[in-house]
């Protein structure tokens, strides 16, 4: 009876959704709404700008110090790939943008940095937790997200972007 019960309960434990979702959304294998994006130095984009590489992005804040721990990785990350065989890009989810671009400047931050503003991009990007990073394809679809942080430059992480990209990255 307890072996039973306790199937039971591992089953529904992994049935569950882990963290429920935000408003509006795009789940995993959806694609991207084109929403702009107001930037750190001034400029707006949007993820068609993006298009044609694999995206990587880091949804953080500069409150958040987990954040800010795997902030070096992820530009050691973009140092090496981006712009080559994908793209990094972060988008803070600060009110506060003054504290975000003050993180941004003492981390030594020279990838993309975006502000969401009205938390159009954290509630599409499904960010009720951070750090969040999301893997997009070349065409805009949500591949993977990533909650929490994590040593992105490693080589068990790099292949692990390789392969849901579908590209070849050396170590």
């Amino acid at each position: 009876m307890r072996i039973i019960f306790l199937v039971l309960i591992l089953t529904s434990a992994f049935s569950c959704k882990a963290f429920a979702s935000t408003v509006g959304e795009v789940a995993i294998g959806d694609f991207l709404r084109d929403t702009p994006m107001h930037g750190f130095s001034g400029q707006t984009k949007r993820f068609s700008d993006f298009r044609g590489k694999p995206l990587l992005i880091n949804v953080w804040a500069s409150w958040c110090g987990p954040c800010q721990a795997e902030m070096p990785s992820l530009e050691r990350l973009a140092q090496r790939y981006g712009g080559n065989q994908f793209n990094v890009i972060g988008i803070s989810t600060d009110d506060d943008g003054y504290a975000a671009a003050a993180i941004i400047k003492k981390s030594g931050i020279t990838f993309e940095n975006f502000l969401d503003r009205n938390v159009v991009l954290e509630n599409m990007l499904g960010a009720n937790t951070i750090p969040l990073t999301i893997l997009v394809d070349a065409q805009g679809r949500v591949l993977e997200k990533a909650r929490g942080a994590y040593d992105w430059d490693s080589a068990e992480n790099i292949d692990t972007i390789a392969k849901t990209f579908r590209i070849k990255l050396a170590h």
